[in-house]
């Protein structure tokens, strides 16, 4: 397994922004699918937004479309999520994640989980 080391959370009031990082270490995840998830409190785990390997292809979430922009960096094995016009109903704890094939939406097709970060945001 990939570890996975989220970072970037915090408080932010609503219209805010916040930049979420995910670095892995021990081996290279270049040729990996990430995504990132996130959970609020009694909720199931959701999608939020996924890149490719090569970075070509990237789907979001309806709720976030628009406002959030994940991109990676091969070279230095991380993967980013930058979160804008943030609203008091995208707190939860974000995690990123890794699948060693094609894009998907679906949190069970990822093998590799960050520990996560949370993000609040405040009316």
């Amino acid at each position: 397994q990939v570890p996975l080391v989220e970072s970037g959370g915090g408080l932010v009031q609503a219209g805010g922004s916040l930049r979420l990082s995910c670095a892995a270490s021990g081996r290279t995840f270049s040729n990996a699918a990430m995504g990132w998830f996130r959970q609020a409190p009694g909720k199931e785990r959701e999608f939020v937004a996924v890149i490719s390997w090569g970075g070509g292809m990237k789907y979001y979430a309806d709720s976030v479309k628009g406002r959030f922009t994940i991109s990676r960096d091969n070279a230095k094995n991380t993967v980013a999520l930058q979160m804008n016009s943030l609203k008091p109903e995208d707190t939860a704890v974000y995690y990123c994640a890794a699948r060693w094939q094609g894009v998907t939406t679906t949190p069970s097709d990822y093998t590799d989980w960050g520990q996560g970060t949370q993000v609040t945001v405040s009316s």
